[in-house]
């Protein structure tokens, strides 16, 4: 749905802010996860644990991944609500279909440089993969899920269910495909930002 005024046109959108995606507990689990997925494919020697051993850190750890993305998934979900908002007060695309869906595919398909080059410097390469998937989680899940609840299968596997939960998600409301070209808007750490604002407050 082409929108004229939109041709030269640029809007500021409310900063990203995301919470950390681990903390100190998780991390050795992740790292547990890890080498016990490369154990079971024998790509690393095995340090004598049994196979169950190595299923029940492998399965942990996945399920930990779930939990840091449905996190994110939040922060992200909040903000593309506050950039809903902010469209809804832009005379020029009122009727255009401006919703959550056009923000979060700007984030996961094409956000601007700066944002870019930061998730970088985090290590986060494949942003695409790491906000879409924790979209579409929290587009299904209300609470983060235990893992008791969760099949073996969609554990193993849950990215791929995490990728169709975001296209689903994405295909559930008709809306317009926005690039940076138009909206820009920039990505703090919670921390990073708390630490901005304290400096600015000291200032006044």
């Amino acid at each position: 749905m082409p929108v004229e005024n939109m041709c030269e046109a640029v809007w500021d959108l409310p900063p990203l802010i995301l919470h950390p995606f681990s903390d100190r507990v998780q991390t050795p689990m992740l790292l547990a996860s890890s080498k016990a997925a490369l154990m079971m494919a024998g790509l690393i020697p095995d340090d004598g644990s049994g196979r169950d051993e190595l299923k029940r850190r492998l399965l942990t750890g996945r399920h930990a991944e779930i939990r840091m993305l449905f996190f994110l998934g939040k922060d992200i979900c909040r903000w593309l609500e506050q950039c809903r908002e902010c469209a809804r007060r832009i005379p020029e695309l009122h009727g255009a279909q401006v919703c959550e869906q056009s923000f979060a595919g700007l984030l996961a398909g094409n956000p601007p440089q700066s944002v870019r080059e930061k998730l970088v410097r985090w290590g986060v390469a494949d942003y695409a993969a790491v906000f879409s998937r924790a979209v579409g989680l929290s587009a299904v899940f209300l609470e983060p899920p235990a893992m008791e609840s969760l099949s073996e299968e969609f554990l193993l596997n849950y990215h791929r269910y995490a990728d169709v939960m975001y296209q689903c998600y994405m295909g559930s409301q008709p809306h317009l495909a926005v690039s940076a070209a138009n909206f820009r808007f920039d990505l703090y750490a919670s921390g990073e930002y708390a630490r901005m604002l304290e400096s600015s407050w000291g200032m006044d």
